[in-house]
């Protein structure tokens, strides 16, 4: 077994040279923060992620913990334990709004901290992201009765939070709901149904459990905008802040799946005894438009899942290959008489590369875009603002399903680089292969977002005052065709960059082709959505990559001797020949490859 640590100058490098910490700090909103204070962060939360979180990752896998008796939900001691001292050490405040006890840190810190709480253990992590998920639709959309009564406490970590949409007949057709919320007159509603893989959706490491649901009104519209939001807590709380009497609510079982087992996946029952109490949160039928807020923080952060899980792959990866001895090496007569680990072998060699490449191409698009984010919401220039905010739109979709569809190919690699062992549970490598699976699927499966991202961020974003179509796309991806032509000078890197020449045209190329298709044959484009998001992934990953080599270059040609900048370049040049190469590839799966997926006529099938 290896044990997790955090990869500090990655993170490092990425915030300060791709994501500009010095301008997010330099930010009037964090005034009170310097590097060294975000250095001392990063440093502690890699103790904790590393000494806490990473060793009941198991245990929560294998002891089959948490526990479900008669709608009691129990998780193991150890679980208990850290998260005690989770909240106790102020990490789970670290995201939350000052007003409320929060720290009010940068987007960017908490992206880095938040990669090594997945890293660590994504089940465990899943339990705050939740509950700051539901912090921020309650922060957003919520009265300020409601806030004050339940922010301060769901911060902290004293009281989680979850979201409740899904239900037996409603999955990502939301309008199927059938949970109902009947006025009491007296400021609260009845609210009674059942909701399916609700996450963390009970449990005892916090005292009371704050649930988001979605349920519709009587003589509501029966579509999206009959649906409202409701808060509706376990326990009921009193005006002075302690705990009451026990909602009607229960959670009738939970889910036995493939992975994330340290974590309960709940059906939740409401109104069993004539209707669970709750408050409505901000106007009627605006439901679905306030979880889209809690919906759009879980994107993002289920995709910094698939790059944690990705990373951590690698690291176990990585320490079996240093440690296994098997077979003489292709090509070295020296390994018949020394043996040499596997990692020497062309093909072990090659499987780590793609991890570690690709792991830091992921992680470098999603640091970008938590940059991006902390732009669009504290930059002084509104214009700034506004672009930051386009681009964070663009790249949510892609950070979300390409980082989740990367790490299912990321962790099986991992699997194959331990042979016939990493089949074996006791190896450890085939808990994070089963582990990311689900990224791919909740909070909208890689086909909504790909759907999203070809349509709504691509082919239907009309710029109000120009009237261009997908501007943002264009503009982003013509910034990247401009440095591409830049790099592909260089007389060191030029060969990546015309690597990512090519592959940049073939991004705006396909970019075009979208727009022109998408709006007289929607499912021919849609046919070619979820490649056109891996193309946007690949692109941009490559970009980014690109970009950190260049910055790599400079500071060795400057005489940095620090090794991470060979490695940089590496690992860039390795995706450059692998990666950036199949972008054209993709594009005529694209263009090309969208009549063919309906060439089967349904009885065939």
């Amino acid at each position: 077994m290896s044990t997790y640590a955090a990869p500090l100058k990655d993170m490092r490098f990425l915030m300060n040279e791709i994501a500009a910490l010095k301008d997010i700090l330099g930010m009037e909103a964090f005034r009170d923060l310097d590097s060294d204070t975000v250095d001392s962060i990063l440093d502690e939360a890699a103790k904790f992620a590393a000494e806490q979180i990473d060793p009941i990752n198991v245990i929560g896998d294998r002891q089959n913990s948490p526990k479900w008796d008669n709608g009691v939900v129990t998780v193991s001691p150890e679980y208990k334990k850290v998260y005690k001292l989770f909240c106790e050490n102020g990490w789970h405040a670290m995201p939350g709004d000052p007003e409320f006890g929060g720290q009010g840190l940068p987007n960017l810190v908490n992206f880095a901290v938040n990669e090594m709480w997945r890293s660590a253990s994504i089940a465990f992590a899943l339990c705050p992201m939740l509950t700051m998920g539901a912090v921020h639709a309650i922060e957003h959309h919520a009265s300020d009765a409601l806030k004050q009564k339940y922010l301060p406490k769901m911060v902290d970590g004293t009281w989680g939070g979850t979201m409740n949409l899904t239900e037996p007949q409603a999955g990502s057709d939301l309008t199927a709901i059938r949970t109902k919320a009947v006025p009491r007159g007296d400021g609260t509603y009845a609210i009674t149904g059942t909701k399916i893989f609700i996450t963390w959706g009970e449990h005892d490491m916090a005292e009371n459990l704050i649930h988001l649901v979605l349920a519709r009104l009587p003589n509501s519209d029966p579509g999206l905008k009959g649906i409202s939001l409701f808060l509706v807590p376990k326990f009921l709380v009193n005006d002075d802040g302690s705990l009451g009497a026990r909602n009607d609510l229960i959670c009738s079982a939970i889910e036995h799946k493939l992975g994330i087992k340290g974590s309960a996946t709940a059906v939740m029952s409401y109104g069993d005894k004539g209707g669970a109490t709750g408050w409505l949160i901000g106007q009627e039928g605006n439901g679905v438009a306030y979880m889209f807020t809690m919906m759009n923080h879980a994107r993002i952060h289920v995709g910094l899942e698939g790059i944690a899980v990705a990373e951590r792959a690698y690291q176990h990866a990585l320490t079996y290959a240093r440690e296994r001895i098997q077979g003489a090496i292709i090509g070295d007569a020296e390994s018949k008489k020394t043996p040499k680990p596997i990692l020497f072998h062309p093909d072990v060699r090659r499987l780590l590369m793609d991890m570690k490449a690709r792991t830091e191409a992921l992680r470098a698009v999603g640091y970008f875009a938590a940059g991006q984010m902390d732009v669009a919401q504290n930059a002084a220039d509104p214009a700034a603002r506004k672009k930051a905010q386009a681009y964070v739109e663009l790249l949510t979709p892609i950070v979300k399903g390409w980082s989740t569809e990367s790490s299912i190919d990321i962790t099986s690699e991992g699997v194959q680089v331990h042979g016939g062992t990493g089949f074996i549970e006791e190896t450890g490598a085939a808990q994070y292969y089963r582990d990311c699976r689900i990224t791919a699927i909740y909070e909208g499966t890689t086909a909504i977002q790909a759907n999203d991202y070809i349509g709504r961020k691509t082919a239907r974003e009309v710029n109000k005052e120009t009237g261009e179509v997908g501007f943002t796309a264009r503009a982003l991806y013509k910034e990247i065709a401009a440095f591409a032509d830049e790099l592909a000078g260089d007389a060191k890197l030029g060969d990546v960059g015309k690597n990512l020449q090519e592959a940049a045209r073939a991004l705006l190329d396909t970019t075009e082709w979208a727009i022109k298709t998408y709006g007289p044959e929607p499912q021919v484009a849609s046919a070619g959505s979820v490649p056109y998001l891996k193309l946007g992934g690949i692109v941009l990953g490559g970009w980014l990559l690109a970009k950190s080599a260049w910055i790599a270059q400079k500071k060795i040609d400057a005489g940095d001797a620090d090794s991470y900048y060979k490695g940089k370049i590496a690992t860039t040049r390795y995706y450059a020949k692998h990666w950036l190469v199949q972008a054209s590839a993709v594009a005529r799966e694209i263009t090309e490859g969208g009549p063919s997926v309906f060439g089967l006529d349904e009885p065939l099938f």
